[in-house]
């Protein structure tokens, strides 16, 4: 597809490590470059460990910086060769207690530059619960009983400082102690901060100088902390930050994606999509399977049309470098209403289920307590997930593609990889994501391309990056509950998928220079 100077593509992005195929990005460069990928793919979501990180797979971030390891600027210029733009992570939220900024902090204590870039968790609470016998402040119970909490516990890391005292740093997400002392940390920041934002400045310069076109908020709806609040998507605090973000942004050409999980009743989505943003479909990776093992189309095509009735530009997805997202199709109480999700809890229950038969892991949310209070998300393979049915995954990739949305595709879906049990055994803490996340060799990619299951999906992949018709209008034509028939028109480009869900059959045709073609099945 042809596309104006600075405007997002409305093709297909891969999605992948710098090292998910072979050993670096330079390999996977070759797999693009390959005849069977030609026209594949206009976009690719390249995962943080393209910048230099130390835990969570990247999302721990010491510095924006190329990772040499992994990326070179030849392997940039090799993807603009192939007119693949970029997408990156900004993880707003925290950084590495290997950064320079909290290396200083530890080195200099209350003389450091940046005393205030992270959040002693006893000074943010001063005054606003009791000290406990282990130094940390306790929050009043009004006020803990509020946080949405991302894991058991108190959400600190104790760090050494010069004076031989250890004192508590906000640390939402994941910290690694060894033995002998030494630990990893991704420590919250804090946005009061003025230098917060001037590394904020400094960041997006730079990812947009390495070709970035669309940055990825990761965890930005955490990033605004206030005592009595939830701490997750404060308001209006987090509506500030986000159009200070967005400010900086459009001096740097950067297209914005807030990476929010919530359940669909509390309709942030709505909210974040009705300003204008790119907003993910993480209900989709969920009403698929339930679509296709329930072989009922009618929640799906719901949300189909919620989409296309409110505008929404979004950027889907079946599987990804994350879980399989269920906490989002909930429904939610909100001011003493309840609000309906997407499926009732018993049929969200099913999906786990099925999922966890099929081998998939669990990640839990806890309260303050350390009490499991939900699911979050499953971990599998999306083929794992379907019963690693080869027909169930092609019928999910065609939905895939004819649903509104930019389609982002996960690099083991397209060759059916199944779940890595021994990686996730050795994963530890965050073991349950490592079980989809298995290393394939340029081998792995020359023989799976031999395969149906494989040279189909590329098809499929390969007509939503390049037919005109998805440039058009969208019509969900009306069936029984166990069919679909989605139609893209955009003049004499037409495309159309016409499926069985109690056969799981399927049909694609659409118009190539006004003849009918068909992708045989």
């Amino acid at each position: 597809m042809m596309q104006k100077k600075n405007s997002i593509p409305n093709g297909v992005m891969l999605n992948a490590y710098p090292d998910s195929i072979g050993n670096n990005l330079s390999d996977i460069v070759k797999m693009l470059e390959m005849p069977e990928f030609k026209d594949v793919f206009s976009l690719f979501y390249v995962l943080p460990t393209f910048f230099n990180s130390d835990l969570d797979r990247g999302f721990s971030i010491i510095d924006y910086n190329l990772n040499k390891e992994l990326v070179s600027t030849e392997d940039l210029k090799a993807l603009e060769a192939l007119n693949i733009q970029l997408k990156f992570d900004i993880v707003l939220n925290h950084l590495s207690v290997a950064s320079p900024q909290f290396k200083d902090l530890l080195k200099h204590g209350n003389q450091s530059k940046y005393k205030d870039f992270f959040i002693n968790w006893n000074e943010f609470w001063q005054g606003h619960g009791t000290m406990g016998v282990d130094g940390v402040v306790i929050p009043k119970e009004e006020f803990l009983n509020k946080l949405f909490m991302r894991k058991s516990g108190l959400p600190i890391l104790k760090v050494p400082f010069p004076d031989g005292t250890k004192k508590p740093y906000w640390n939402t997400f994941y910290q690694k102690v060894n033995e002998d002392n030494s630990f990893l940390g991704q420590m919250d920041i804090n946005a009061n901060s003025p230098l917060v934002w001037d590394f904020y400045a400094e960041t997006l310069q730079k990812v947009s100088g390495f070709g970035g076109k669309i940055l990825r908020l990761d965890a930005f709806a955490y990033l605004h902390k206030e005592i009595g609040q939830s701490n997750f998507f404060n308001k209006p605090g987090t509506w500030e930050y986000l159009e200070r973000i967005k400010q900086i942004a459009q001096k740097n050409d950067l297209t914005l994606l807030p990476e929010i999980h919530s359940e669909y009743g509390l309709h942030l989505h709505d909210e974040v999509a009705s300003q204008g943003y790119y907003i993910y479909d993480f209900f989709l990776p969920g009403l698929t399977i339930h679509t296709i093992e329930k072989a009922n189309s009618k929640v799906l095509l719901t949300w189909a049309k919620e989409i296309i009735n409110k505008g929404y530009k979004t950027v889907n997805m079946l599987g990804c470098h994350d879980g399989i997202p269920v906490l989002d199709l909930k429904g939610k109480e909100v001011d003493g209403v309840y609000n309906k999700g997407l499926l009732e809890d018993a049929e969200i229950e099913d999906i786990m289920n099925k999922i966890m038969e099929r081998g998939g892991r669990v990640k839990n949310l806890y309260d303050p307590s350390g009490n499991k209070i939900s699911y979050y998300q499953v971990n599998a393979t999306f083929f794992s997930a379907l019963g690693e049915d080869e027909q169930k995954l092609l019928l999910a990739r065609a939905i895939q593609i004819f649903m509104p949305g930019i389609p982002q595709v996960w690099y083991l879906d397209i060759f059916a990889g199944k779940n890595d049990y021994e990686a996730g055994d050795k994963g530890g803490s965050a073991g349950h994501k490592e079980i989809n996340r298995t290393t394939l060799t340029l081998k792995d990619v020359e023989e799976g391309l031999k395969k149906d299951i494989v040279k189909i999906q590329l098809e499929l992949i390969r007509l939503r990056n390049t037919s005109k018709a998805f440039l058009g209008n969208i019509v969900i034509n009306h069936t029984a509950d166990d069919l679909i028939d989605i139609e893209w028109v955009n003049g004499i480009d037409k495309a159309r998928l016409k499926a069985n869900l109690q056969t799981k059959i399927f049909s694609v045709t659409f118009t190539q220079n006004g003849v009918q073609k068909n992708i045989i099945i």
